[in-house]
């Protein structure tokens, strides 16, 4: 502990949001627009088959392997649902984006942002990892240049 450890502002530990309440809010609501639109019900309420799908989608949510810090269902990398059901899951997800900014313009657009910034931490780990790959050619490359020296030195 320095003198100026007093004066410096304390480092507050990262906090820790739970994502998954508001994921679910923005699901039912998603799925409300889509079946609203697409099979004729009414003030949010779903079809037996919306509705059995978004009763998956929620315990799926809750079975979450990445718990409270999950990304967005649409841009994980765990497919959590079956084949036919993330299918389905993506289109009704696909199909409510121009119903949802219309509807629920500032929660269309968190989402949104949120979706961006994981496709923007993806790249960038990707583009670290091709810089890691890179650099361990180059260093590879360099010491086999410096045996054959130290071979045609000897």
């Amino acid at each position: 502990m320095s003198i100026f450890d007093r004066f410096l502002p304390k480092r507050k530990p990262v906090e820790i949001k739970n994502n998954i309440p508001k994921e679910k809010e923005n699901l039912r609501k998603t799925f409300g627009v889509y079946c609203n639109k697409h099979h004729g019900t009414k003030s949010g309420k779903l079809c037996p088959k919306c509705t059995a799908l978004l009763a998956t989608v929620m315990t799926k949510i809750n079975r979450c392997p990445y718990g409270i810090t999950k990304p967005i269902c649409d841009r994980c990398e765990i497919q959590c649902f079956g084949e036919k059901q993330t299918k389905e899951f993506m289109e009704i997800m696909k199909s409510s984006g121009t119903g949802m900014f219309l509807r629920h313009p500032i929660m269309a657009f968190k989402h949104k942002m949120a979706s961006l910034s994981v496709d923007y931490s993806k790249n960038e780990m990707e583009k670290r990892q091709r810089e890691k790959e890179k650099a361990k050619e180059k260093n590879a490359k360099e010491k086999a240049k410096a045996r054959e020296k130290a071979e045609k030195n000897k």
